[in-house]
């Protein structure tokens, strides 16, 4: 029998995706499955996007572009940060790329050698510690909670960093809690960083959904740091695969290199559809479904707290709200797990997101779903919650 890499020992399965594989046998039986798991939007895509899509393939635009992207779609992603927030990128620092996963993968392989160490967030999204793995790095996982808002610090920076150490990766918005940094603690990081010789490496691929805030990106307060982004989230293109990097100008010629190597080019149908993106009317209609999302937001964080969980830092942006349930259950994923098997609610369990004993006392649920949806789930949660007065959950 052929034996394994190593490395994959190191690399864990979604915990999700059982709830999920679940789910869908369920549906498949007959049941009705409210899902509060998906980390995406019931949205479709815009319809200018996929016009765009299906003219491109008309035209036989099927051909590979180059690998830093379509030179116009590189374009118009600088002319973005130049209406939204008034700064001047060069499109030659743009690579766009498969995905917001490519690019953490191209940043990632540019910088993290055998044994080197990245910063990360405990929890955070799983799959950042997972690529560290990929490359033979070291995920330094950094036990996080609500007095920094479930972010890194300086003071982080300066416990954790090590001679080892080569960058350090933050998102905001946060998946899964939903957290914002502030300009001033992007600043702060990167100066860190900055000190110690390391890469700050920013995911932006929320940004666009915040709430009662500013739209912000890092790089008004720093140029020097790599940030990713994603037209997947805010622009509904998932499964588009089509996500894009900034990175100092020196660091493009070998950002390149990678790309030609890993992946050649990012889908050419899809980069000629995000052209339509940037499109007045698109923007337009993603605004008012950021205000739906906002709604949804404040609906599922209301009647989760009337049920008794706990909401430990408030939720600015992304579409995601971290659940303490304590109050109810020492293992949140039994509680997942019976939510679905008991009432039809998938809802992800913590196990997902962080690496210490505080997993097991978190859900995420994601408000992708309209209001009438999000208040059915939360009746079925208080039944199968009333169900265990007398006999508490374990």
């Amino acid at each position: 029998m052929l034996r394994h890499a190593p490395r994959i020992a190191q690399i864990e399965p979604f915990h999700v995706m059982r709830i999920l594989e679940e789910a869908r046998r369920m549906e498949a039986a007959g049941r009705e499955v409210i899902h509060l798991e998906v980390g995406e939007p019931d949205f479709p895509t815009p319809p200018l996007i996929i016009e765009a899509g299906m003219r491109a393939l008309a035209e036989g635009k099927t051909f590979y572009t180059g690998a830093a992207g379509l030179p116009a779609l590189r374009e118009a992603i600088a002319g973005f940060y130049q209406s939204r927030f008034g700064l001047d990128i060069d499109p030659a620092r743009i690579i766009v790329t498969p995905g917001a996963s490519g690019a953490l993968q191209l940043i990632l392989a540019l910088l993290v050698g055998r044994d080197d160490e990245v910063l990360l967030t405990d929890p955070g999204y799983p799959c950042n510690r997972h690529l560290v793995s990929l490359l033979e790095g070291k995920p330094v996982n950094i036990p996080v909670d609500a007095d920094s808002r479930f972010q890194l610090t300086p003071a982080h920076i300066e416990q954790y960093c090590t001679p080892k150490t080569v960058a350090a990766l933050v998102a905001s918005p946060a998946n899964p809690t939903g957290t914002v940094l502030e300009p001033a603690e992007i600043a702060a990081l990167a100066a860190a960083c900055r000190q110690r010789g390391s890469a700050l490496i920013v995911d932006e691929i929320y940004q666009g959904l915040v709430y009662d805030r500013p739209h912000e990106t890092a790089l008004a307060v720093a140029d020097d740091i790599f940030v990713v982004n994603s037209f997947s989230k805010f622009f509904q293109m998932t499964g588009w695969r089509l996500g894009w990097l900034v990175a100092p100008p020196e660091h493009i010629p070998a950002l390149e290199k990678l790309a030609q190597n890993l992946f050649l080019a990012a889908p050419t149908p899809a980069q000629h559809a995000a052209l339509a993106a940037f499109h007045p009317d698109t923007l337009a209609l993603l605004e008012l479904r950021r205000q739906t999302l906002d709604q949804r937001r404040q609906c599922l964080a209301a009647r989760l707290t009337e049920l008794g969980f706990i909401l430990p830092a408030s939720s600015q942006g992304a579409f995601y709200l971290w659940a303490d349930v304590s109050a109810f259950t020492r293992d949140a994923a039994d509680l997942a797990e019976r939510l679905l098997r008991e009432q039809g609610v998938a809802v992800t369990p913590g196990l997902d997101f962080g690496t210490d004993d505080r997993r097991h006392q978190y859900l995420r649920f994601a408000y992708t779903k309209d209001i009438a949806i999000i208040n059915k789930s939360c009746e079925l949660i208080a039944t199968m919650l009333a169900n265990y007065r007398s006999a508490p959950i374990p």
